[in-house]
């Protein structure tokens, strides 16, 4: 017996990750990964955290913690986390503040508030693998949202949606140290998506992840502030930031949180009242013990060293790559992204660089809704030690001079 024949239309669209997939390469001690895009777990501020949990599970906290929690998320956590949006100038309070099971949880609860079968989402090509997955099962069409400016106008964006059967309904991005890329827009781009989206009218969702990793340069004002100025307040703006502490403090405690407007928030939670009711309370509030004393001195040790190994990623691949392949240079984030020769098939190359080098690395057709972009890949250095640098970047860079 199967029930595969009574499944919705949209289980159609459910794939595999790849990224989640090649994790599984970790647990191979030979093998030198660049795939998994995770911070560095011997960075984790472990002893702060079990400390945290000890303190609130051995006082009046207790009782609280181990309860039901309100859908919107703990107090306090919102309300450090609307003193933080301030920081970024963003003025906010705890009812723009939406606390969800990490920053994924988020992309599937903004995909299912706007996305009706047939409507379009504008994402950059390429874009991070987990928001399309997130989006595919409410079975949008996606669209280019180019950046660097481009020749599709509103009006056009707007005919090739109703051309679908639906309507634009939000631009995706991540404008900080992009996965996959590592780019980050400028200012004046973060301007030019918003005059699109109030040109079309549609959402604006601000992917956060990577912000605070930042090594080189002056930080950019995020696209969420940059909107507040214009609008007259976050009330009135359409950017919904969506941000997380899983690749500052831990990503296993899966906390993240939504800033936006309250008329968003409030539709949120319904749906985490539908969904998992809340985002687990112990967790919660030992996040809030551990963001409130260490926040700003683990972001600086992170900094540290994820800087070195950026550098020594870079390095590596300057020395060892053979001419006709170029590379990003992030100013921050996880990530080095490689364009290879045309007609170079990535997927083709990770198998040949897995059986015969033992050198992993996530093939770039995964990250664009159209599936091209084959002469592609991402490198991730946050788990690139001196051994995985000065061994496996050769390794690769003889396979890709035949």
């Amino acid at each position: 017996m199967t029930l595969l024949n009574l499944l919705a239309s949209r289980s159609s669209r459910m794939k595999a990750s790849e990224i989640r997939e090649l994790l599984k390469l970790l647990d191979q001690p030979d093998i030198i990964s660049f795939a998994g895009g995770i911070p560095d777990p011997s960075l984790f501020p472990a002893e702060a955290i079990a400390d945290a949990y000890q303190a609130v599970l051995g006082g009046k906290e207790a009782g609280a913690a181990l309860q039901y929690q309100v859908s919107e998320g703990f107090l306090p956590l919102r309300k450090w986390l609307a003193a933080y949006m301030g920081k970024l100038g963003v003025r906010c309070d705890e009812g723009n503040i939406f606390i969800t099971s990490g920053s994924q949880q988020a992309l599937d609860y903004l995909g299912k508030l706007f996305l009706s079968p047939g409507d379009t989402a504008l994402v950059t090509w390429p874009t991070y693998l987990g928001a399309l997955q997130a989006f595919n099962a409410y079975e949008p069409r996606y669209d280019r949202l180019n950046t660097a400016g481009g020749n599709m106008t509103p009006e056009a964006y707007r005919a090739a949606a109703a051309a679908n059967g639906g309507k634009v309904k939000f631009a995706y991005l991540v404008p900080d140290f992009a996965n996959p890329t590592g780019n980050t827009l400028d200012t004046k781009q973060r301007e030019a998506v918003l005059d699109l989206a109030g040109e079309i009218d549609i959402a604006v969702i601000e992917d956060a992840a990577y912000r605070a990793l930042r090594y080189d340069g002056e930080g950019e004002p995020p696209i969420l502030a940059l909107d507040c100025a214009r609008s007259g307040g976050i009330d009135h703006a359409r950017t919904l930031y969506c941000g997380s502490f899983s690749k500052i403090l831990s990503p296993g405690m899966r906390v993240g949180w939504v800033c936006a407007p309250r008329h968003v928030v409030e539709k949120l939670v319904l749906m985490k009242q539908a969904s998992d009711l809340h985002s687990p309370s112990i967790n919660q509030m030992v996040m809030h013990r551990v963001a409130e004393t260490i926040f700003d001195a683990q972001v600086e040790k992170l900094i540290d060293a994820y800087r070195k190994r950026r550098d020594a990623l870079l390095s590596a691949l300057e020395a060892d790559m053979p001419a006709g392949i170029s590379w990003s240079r992030p100013d921050g984030g996880m990530f080095v992204w490689l364009t290879l020769p045309e007609g170079t098939d990535a997927t083709e190359l990770l198998a040949r660089s897995i059986k015969e080098a033992r050198v992993a690395f996530v093939p770039g057709n995964a990250f664009y809704a159209d599936g091209t972009g084959r002469n592609t890949l991402r490198m991730s250095f946050t788990l690139a030690d001196d051994r995985a640098v000065s061994e496996g970047v050769p390794r690769l860079a003889k396979l890709l001079r035949g």
